[in-house]
């Protein structure tokens, strides 16, 4: 079955509290997972085709990144969450027919406002992923 292209608005990035999946509102962009992979080089003296050879090593979940108007509430909560040493579940969800969502473990590492005369403050979060994030259908609530 042929999927659809589809508009990112709808798209809502989520907290969970240990209960339920916090919204936090008024997201203007969302980057990431910017999964990526490390390589091994494995090219010997005995190669002769003159390529480097490679193998597969660790996979890295990368960032997720995303530019929020500010409001004190959701600043709050992920300001608490850069404060915090433990990991905390994010969740992108996608308004496409499969109900797709990404969810993730991670830490808040960047957290910088842009406040520019005439217009809306803005911040510019960055959130490091821990593990393996999870693709997944149908668990938008």
């Amino acid at each position: 079955m042929a999927t659809e292209a589809i508009a990112g608005l709808g798209t809502s990035f989520r907290r969970w509290d240990g209960i339920n999946w916090i919204h936090i509102a008024e997201i203007e962009t969302i980057t990431g997972p910017t999964k990526v992979r490390d390589t091994i080089e494995v090219v010997t003296l005995d190669s002769v085709d003159g390529y480097r050879d490679y193998l597969s090593g660790l996979r890295d979940g990368g960032n997720v990144t995303f530019t929020m108007v500010f409001r004190r509430d959701t600043y709050d909560i992920l300001d608490t969450d850069f404060e915090s040493n433990t990991l905390q579940n994010y969740e992108i969800f996608l308004p496409d027919d499969e109900l797709t969502s990404f969810e993730f473990e991670g830490l808040v590492t960047e957290l910088p406002l842009t406040i520019p005369p005439g217009n809306k403050v803005t911040v510019d979060v960055t959130i490091k992923i821990s593990g393996q994030p999870v693709t997944i259908s149908g668990s938008g609530s």
